[in-house]
């Protein structure tokens, strides 16, 4: 059982758990991006074995009609065993979303993985969304809920705070699936990343009125900064760009609904037995955050 001061950020140990909070959340009209914790195995059997896991969530989820999907990691996958495992089992783990209809997120984590990470996604972008000859599917729960042919099975984070992103998304505008945009919440160093808060939001910025210009579709703006969401609703009334918010479960979760009224809304929910170290930095993130913990422990 999760503490109280925990499960705020975590939805549960097990997958029916987690489940069940993403049909809660639905009920709010947010819908979940469900991330089984976990993460840096250099080990590939515990790569293998979370792969699997991950192919069974799929399973569970083809069997609602809840609006959910996944996240997976790449470390989780197997990256720091070798780039060869994570493609294999990220192929695993795609090949079965593209089976059952589901859609896949793929973290992006420090800024040593994010050419693997990149490329992972444009290959399994062109393979599912039909830009390799093929055709993908139709789905009509992945992401903001259009066509496979349209959105493909897959989508990337990227961060503003990397020097190299906006070139990046030059690279990802023309590819099918979805792009998520954040801050960056790693500690990358000077020569490759903004340090400075305002550097770092003026890079935010720039990057998505970028994508708002340049995509057709697949903008998620993964911010709790109310500045940026407004930001993203003003450029999309001038682009018409569709977008959707992504937020962390936990934090700001009355906007998330109050957001959802007019525009589409994702909340993303780890789950699993790893819960510790993940709440922990949630906590120690930002100083409300903190607060939002310590309320936890007073009505527990």
């Amino acid at each position: 059982m999760l503490p109280p001061i925990a499960s705020r950020f975590v939805a549960g140990e097990t997958a029916p758990v987690a489940l069940e909070h993403a049909r809660a959340t639905n009920d709010s009209g947010v819908g979940v991006i469900l991330n089984l914790l976990g993460e840096h195995y250099h080990e590939r059997e515990l790569a293998d074995e979370d792969a699997e896991t991950y192919c069974r969530l799929i399973d569970d989820l083809a069997r609602t009609d809840l609006r959910a999907c996944i996240s997976v990691k790449p470390s989780q996958l197997g990256l720091d065993v070798g780039e060869a495992v994570f493609r294999e089992n990220l192929a695993r783990v795609v090949g079965r979303a593209d089976e059952r209809g589901e859609f896949v997120w793929i973290d992006m984590e420090d800024h040593t993985t994010t050419d693997a990470t990149l490329d992972a996604f444009e290959h399994h972008a062109r393979e599912t969304g039909g830009t390799d000859g093929t055709e993908g599917p139709p789905n009509e729960r992945a992401g903001s809920g259009t066509t496979r042919e349209t959105d493909g099975a897959v989508g990337v984070c990227v961060q503003a705070n990397l020097r190299r992103t906006r070139e990046d998304l030059e690279r990802l505008a023309d590819l099918p699936g979805k792009v998520r945009l954040v801050k960056g919440a790693y500690d990358p160093p000077a020569e490759v990343a903004y340090r400075e808060k305002s550097r770092v939001n003026e890079a935010y910025r720039d990057c998505l009125r970028y994508m708002f210009e340049a995509f057709d579709d697949g903008v998620a703006v993964g911010s709790h900064d109310p500045a940026m969401v407004s930001l993203a609703a003003d450029l999309h009334e001038e682009h018409g760009t569709p977008y959707e918010v992504q937020m962390l479960m936990g934090v700001r979760e009355d906007a998330q609904v109050e957001l959802a009224a007019d525009r589409e809304v994702w909340q993303y929910a780890p789950y699993g037995s790893k819960w510790l170290s993940y709440f922990y930095r949630r906590v120690l993130e930002r100083t409300e955050n903190l607060t939002f913990a310590l309320r936890a422990v007073a009505s527990g």
